[in-house]
């Protein structure tokens, strides 16, 4: 009897462009499936690619999420092992944390636990380093615990700021650390 896969949702809110990495890495693994894109915003562009790879979409509206089961049942039901944080803008409720503990896992486009937090994301970050006129920033991969950008750290890589940078220009610098990072530091953290 071969073993069962092991399948992950990704939470995402916006573009998708982390998502559409992961989902090009795992295509075609061994052991390790992409199984449902968890998202809060029906325009987002996540679902366009979602549908493009063929997998299933689970739309979610706050009053559930952050008051009712956190669609926990749901995730169970579809056996998801693992969840990944792709640019999800909300703060995952403690019943998800606690039913899937130390297996959820978020990037954050900064060296946390600097510009971590409430409110700080996306361009957010960007500006906030540049007005700190800090030299380097980068990207933190990290396990979800109850606390925003908290949790242990599981890798994180820098790359310089230089003092001609806009948000702009460190924004894509960022991205590209994370598209060339992220969908392989899930897979050893995941895949084992």
């Amino acid at each position: 009897m071969s073993k069962r896969k092991i399948d992950i949702a990704i939470f995402a809110s916006g573009s998708g462009t982390n998502a559409g990495k992961l989902i090009a890495h795992f295509q075609n693994h061994p052991s390790v499936n992409i199984r449902l894109i968890v998202c809060n915003n029906p325009k987002a562009k996540v679902l366009d690619i979602a549908a493009e790879h063929n997998i299933e979409v689970l739309l979610i509206e706050k009053a559930r999420f952050f008051e009712g089961d956190g669609y926990l049942e749901i995730l169970k039901q579809k056996d998801i092992d693992w969840i990944v944080l792709a640019g999800f803008l909300w703060k995952v409720p403690v019943s998800l944390i606690k039913a899937y503990a130390e297996k959820i896992v978020n990037i954050h486009p900064a060296l946390l636990p600097k510009y971590g937090g409430k409110g700080l994301y996306g361009k957010y970050v960007h500006e906030a380093v540049i007005a700190a006129k800090e030299t380097t920033s980068g990207i933190t991969i990290h396990l979800v615990d109850e606390i925003y950008d908290h949790g242990r750290v599981i890798f994180q890589v820098e790359c310089a700021v230089d003092p001609a940078d806009t948000p702009e220009t460190l924004a894509n610098k960022i991205q590209e650390l994370e598209h060339e990072h992220f969908a392989k530091i899930v897979d050893k953290l995941v895949g084992g």
